[in-house]
């Protein structure tokens, strides 16, 4: 991954899941890592995507109800989105979501 990549993460507020992104972030800095991970309100999704235009979008899974019609709208758009899971979230693991966003950026370049 040269240029920053942005990876955005959803949730029914914001809140809970900016605690992950920030984990996110701190990990990818600590690896050198070109990302910008930020946490924003389901609600907001459709304003985010056209102003900032992510590489990646995470639901959080207080919103997996929402997750097939997310993914399935974001593909029209060629935007991957992943469900994050819910030990993950739990345990508040930027790692392992970090690499689930990876693999998801680099699944869609292919």
């Amino acid at each position: 991954m040269s240029a920053k990549k942005k990876i955005y993460l959803f949730c029914t507020f914001g809140m809970s899941t900016s605690m992950l992104a920030q984990n996110m972030q701190d990990v990818a800095d600590g690896h050198g890592l070109p990302v910008e991970v930020k946490a924003f309100p389901l609600r907001t999704m459709d304003d985010v995507i056209a102003e900032h235009h992510p590489d990646c979008a995470l639901l959080g899974p207080q919103v997996r109800d929402q997750f097939e019609t997310t993914k399935a709208r974001l593909a029209e758009q060629n935007l991957p989105c992943g469900l994050i899971p819910q030990e993950a979230y739990g345990m508040v693991d930027g790692e392992s979501v970090l690499k689930m966003a990876v693999k998801l950026i680099k699944a869609n370049k292919k």
